[in-house]
């Protein structure tokens, strides 16, 4: 059988991407444009400034993804682009330079789902995964558990109320001056805190029993810090990113590990930008192996917004024949599981 080649490209956010990957599982390149230092000046991303710096970089991540692998658009047989969900403007760059390639090259289109392409960092990481398994999607703009009972057919088992796990991060971090962006900075400082110095709120839903709320730690650490303030005392930052990092990961990691026994699934896939959280993993490790389960995390370049994730999701969606056509719109709150 012919090995299939895919193009990858991803705009969704604050990356733009492009990246050339065979058979949804061998990533020949991976090209990543990063924005971090532009939207740093603002503490958080400006979705007009994303789209102009998308549209700057677009067709150079796109050359050097080609170039990298030491291929030509004649060795491409499909184009993969995230449609959704994300900043509109910034997902319509990368739809727009996808379309245009597909059109004057006649490839085979697919648009994919950003949230799938997450789950799907984990194939390209370890070759051997395949489903059904339970994953975790966690990331600035997401935190689901989802069961994954084939390639592109998913269940969502857990979702959150509110703030995304990543979110809260962002937030707390800018409270305690921490800046941009906020997962990384707090992951650093809570390696010098205490986790248990101050008790801060872990939320359970009682209609959802997978489900997560993070609005609730994150105005306890705002009153606490707030509380601290008034009464004229030293905030110890490295106390609060600590506690307020274990509060977070305590029911990212309970409630994944509960739905995957719940679900018999051996393997646990944990994926999204917050997968790259180092307490985030040593959890998980730890929990794993206390209940017999089988943790996977992709490296963390796959972790954060990336097209070679993109390629792979592409690839398994043409497996199922479902092509994309020109009229493909951006959709910035797409749901997974929807076309």
């Amino acid at each position: 059988m012919k090995q299939l080649v895919t193009l990858g490209i991803e705009s969704s956010c604050d990356e733009t991407s492009a990246a050339v990957v065979v058979d949804g599982r061998e990533i020949l390149s991976n090209v990543i444009s990063s924005q971090i230092d532009v939207h740093k000046k603002f503490g958080g991303v400006v979705p007009e400034v994303a789209s102009r710096k998308h549209v700057e970089m677009v067709n150079v991540v796109i050359k050097g993804a080609l170039d990298e692998a030491n291929v030509t658009m004649d060795d491409i047989d499909i184009i993969g682009v995230t449609y959704g969900p994300g900043l509109v403007g910034a997902l319509l760059v990368g739809l727009s330079a996808a379309k245009a390639l597909a059109y004057a090259t006649g490839k085979d289109f697919v648009g994919v789902n950003h949230i799938e392409g997450h789950i799907c960092a984990n194939f390209l990481a370890h070759k051997d995964l395949k489903p059904p398994f339970v994953s975790l999607v966690v990331s600035g703009g997401h935190t689901n558990i989802v069961n994954i009972k084939d390639y592109g057919e998913y269940e969502i088992l857990g979702r959150t109320r509110d703030d995304a796990a990543g979110e809260a991060y962002d937030k707390i971090a800018r409270a305690i001056g921490l800046g941009y962006p906020g997962g990384p900075l707090i992951d650093k400082l809570a390696k010098s805190g205490q986790k248990d110095a101050i008790s801060f709120p872990r939320a359970r839903i009682e209609d959802g029993e997978y489900d997560f709320s993070f609005s609730g730690v994150k105005s306890s650490v705002l009153n606490y810090l707030n509380k601290m303030h008034m009464e004229k005392k030293e905030v110890n930052t490295a106390d609060v990113a600590a506690s307020f990092q274990e509060a977070v990961v305590d029911v990212l990691v309970s409630n994944t590990i509960s739905a995957a026994i719940k679900q018999k699934s051996k393997n646990v896939g944990i994926a999204g930008g917050v997968a790259a959280n180092s307490r985030l993993r040593e959890r998980f490790m730890e929990e794993g192996e206390k209940n017999g389960l089988d943790i996977f995390f992709p490296p963390i370049i796959l972790c954060t917004d990336n097209a070679a994730m993109i390629a792979s999701a592409a690839y398994y969606e043409y497996l199922k024949g479902n092509l994309s056509d020109m009229y493909l719109n951006a959709n910035p709150s797409l749901k997974l599981g929807q076309r």
